[in-house]
């Protein structure tokens, strides 16, 4: 049996012991057969790079590109090429619920439109402004944008968010969904915000006997650093494991950003 699994539409990922490497065709092939895939990939090595991209080998079948629906949202990517992690759905769906309706929103790692596309359908007069670098996941985020009926609410933009030209002090609200620390751009998003505030919604790593305090601390203390103004607690939340003894941590917090 495997050590872990995912079903991903018509794919699924799974996580083998090296020890099983002679028999992991054989294996696909009877996972394939028995739920109906048209793929199956091993998770072969960790998360690469700065994009997040994930490390699978092709054990059985051969397409790799996948449609999920999750929570009336439909995603489309490339399972051996982009991560689409099921532990984050219920951060997808809370991105949706956040958002009031007129909102300006930025997302500074757009990814396939993760929250971005949530955000966009909350509400006919809200408009995102997605950022994203990979030029895979900005593709998807593109098709992903029509698919689901909002390419006209989304200003989806290619490149680094800290090169790209975004409008400062205009956004009711900022989602920074990068790991292991989204911590470092915090400064970047503070900028983004009306002179009376906004919300950021800052996504990080912290040791699991005290991820969440941790996490807030992290964030508030960032903040504070660049001059930003606290018009609320910092409120963290578990979003699920990362590794051993860490714990994937989403902090939500409204800032004034400096006057200057």
């Amino acid at each position: 049996m495997p050590v872990g699994y995912q079903r991903l539409g018509r794919v699924l990922l799974l996580r083998l012991p090296e020890s099983l490497r002679p028999h992991y065709h054989a294996l696909g092939a009877a996972w394939q057969e028995e739920l109906g895939v048209a793929t199956v990939l091993v998770r072969a090595g960790p998360v690469d790079g700065e994009l997040r991209r994930p490390t699978v080998e092709v054990v059985a079948g051969r397409a790799t590109e996948t449609e999920v629906v999750e929570f009336g949202v439909r995603w489309r990517f490339d399972a051996a090429r982009i991560l689409f992690a099921q532990g984050n759905r219920t951060e997808r769906r809370r991105a949706g619920e956040l958002v009031r309706p007129g909102e300006a929103v930025v997302d500074l790692f757009a990814g396939i439109g993760y929250f971005a596309i949530p955000a966009a359908r909350s509400s006919p007069t809200t408009r995102v402004v997605a950022v994203e670098k990979n030029p895979e996941s900005f593709r998807y985020l593109l098709e992903n944008a029509r698919a689901n009926g909002v390419a006209e609410r989304i200003d989806a933009r290619l490149g680094d968010n800290r090169e790209v030209p975004i409008p400062h002090r205009t956004a009711d609200r900022v989602f920074l969904g990068y790991l292991p620390s989204a911590v470092p751009w915090v400064a970047r998003a503070v900028g983004l915000l009306r002179p009376d505030g906004g919300w950021l919604h800052v996504h990080t790593v912290a040791d699991s006997r005290s991820a969440v305090p941790d996490a807030e601390s992290q964030v508030t203390e960032e903040v504070g650093r660049v001059g930003g103004a606290l018009r609320s607690p910092a409120r963290g939340r578990e979003v699920k494991p990362y590794g051993p003894g860490r714990t994937h941590v989403v902090v939500d917090v409204r800032v004034r950003p400096p006057d200057h």
